[in-house]
């Protein structure tokens, strides 16, 4: 299936998770932020949120400075 990450399009597996577009950006679980289709996904879901095919996931990642 053809998901969405950050405007990139990536191919995954019908059983994806949330936790798999991670994987697939070589992110850690720390720091990051995930919405699928516009909504905020909490960290607690993220190994039994599905991705659907044509899903728009965004990943932001927490910096510091000022």
């Amino acid at each position: 299936m053809v998901v969405w990450i950050n405007g990139e399009r990536r191919e995954f597996a019908p059983d994806a998770r949330v936790l798999d577009a991670l994987g697939a950006l070589g992110l850690p679980q720390k720091g990051v932020a995930v919405a699928v289709d516009g909504e905020v996904v909490p960290k607690a879901q993220w190994a039994g949120t599905a991705l659907v095919d044509g899903a728009r996931v965004e990943v932001l990642t927490a910096v510091q400075g000022g």
